[in-house]
């Protein structure tokens, strides 16, 4: 995949840039994504309003023209909720200043965790913000990682769906790491963690962490399904959010007789004290991808994020040119 990246960015002049009609805007969740998105394509980031009223209403304006405009907003769905509520008026204002598309970039996707009922009387939350995004205007929707594939069917619009996964792969594969073993924090990651263990190399094993509640109010036990002794493990998630489940992962790994372990994922939800707890583990190092916003200066040497700018970028590319984006998923 950055192999494949880098070759796009060696093209010279024109044969690497969208075309005049492609504009980026972004709302105020994660401006630095964009920026780097529109880096990568050679444009200029388009110039938007978002304010905030006294009552804490929000108001946005876009201040280009845009009529007949192939439009890309980037906004990532994640806290506060007020970035639900920019992205959406970003869609109608866009929509309503007569652009020809609107496709809505939602690199990380909240509320999707909530997308079954499970319990009586329960919103479908996964569902809930499909729908409020289409019925905005939103033409198509590019995202990345969702937390279940099926959620792409709760929308009435084309969904590109997007994995972090080969970029993760190249910073693992870069470390050199020596008798690694993948491990899926739970079964319902398995299908992902089978995938990554394919492409990081030749022969490479899988575990499973197993976690029961054996009683209610008692904490929840990790037994480790796969032989892990003085293997390198790497947790393959696709979000890490209070980080209580990866660390506690890590410490039955670590008593299983594993010789370290590392934790990937894709989005850094990183609510309460994830930051602190993820620092004090037995992990190595934490890896995510910049989908959601983080202060450098709080996440601290344990933690690194990388940029799926350029993937993101290369999607936008072959959607305004109307070229296939299949091979980003290998």
């Amino acid at each position: 995949m950055a192999g494949f990246l880098r070759g796009r960015k060696a093209e010279a002049g024109n044969n690497a840039r969208v075309g005049d009609l492609c504009r980026v805007f972004a709302g105020t969740s994660n401006s630095p994504l964009a920026s780097s998105i529109c880096e990568e394509l050679g444009i200029q980031l388009g110039s938007v309003d978002v304010k905030r009223f006294s009552d804490g209403e929000t108001f946005v304006r876009i201040n280009e023209n845009i009529r007949g405009r192939d439009v890309f907003i980037v906004q990532s769905t994640s806290m506060p909720d007020t970035n639900i509520i920019e992205l959406l008026m970003l869609i109608d204002a866009a929509k309503r200043a007569s652009a020809d598309r609107v496709t809505a970039v939602i690199p990380y996707f909240g509320y999707a965790r909530q997308d079954r009922k499970d319990q009586p009387r329960v919103a479908l939350t996964a569902k809930l913000m499909a729908n409020l995004v289409s019925a905005a205007g939103a033409d198509r929707v590019l995202t990345m990682d969702l937390h279940a594939d099926q959620i792409q069917g709760f929308f009435d619009v084309p969904v590109d769906h997007l994995f972090a996964a080969p970029i993760l792969v190249d910073h693992f594969q870069g470390l050199d790491l020596d008798d690694i073993i993948i491990v899926s924090p739970d079964t319902g990651g398995v299908k992902t963690a089978r995938w990554f263990a394919k492409r990081i190399g030749d022969n490479i094993d899988l575990a499973i962490i197993d976690k029961r509640r054996p009683a209610p109010n008692e904490n929840e036990v990790m037994n480790v399904v796969g032989d892990v002794t003085d293997r390198t493990c790497i947790i393959i998630d696709d979000m890490i959010d209070t980080g209580g489940t990866t660390v506690r992962a890590a410490e039955a790994l670590m008593d299983a007789g594993a010789k370290g372990v590392y934790a990937g994922c894709t989005h850094s939800v990183f609510s309460g004290e994830a930051k602190t707890r993820l620092q004090a583990s037995k992990l190595i190092q934490t890896v995510a991808t910049d989908t959601i916003l983080h202060a450098p200066d709080t996440l601290g040497e344990r933690i690194e994020i990388l940029s799926v700018a350029g993937l993101l970028a290369e999607a936008i590319r072959r959607i305004h040119r109307s070229e296939s984006i299949s091979i980003l998923f290998n």
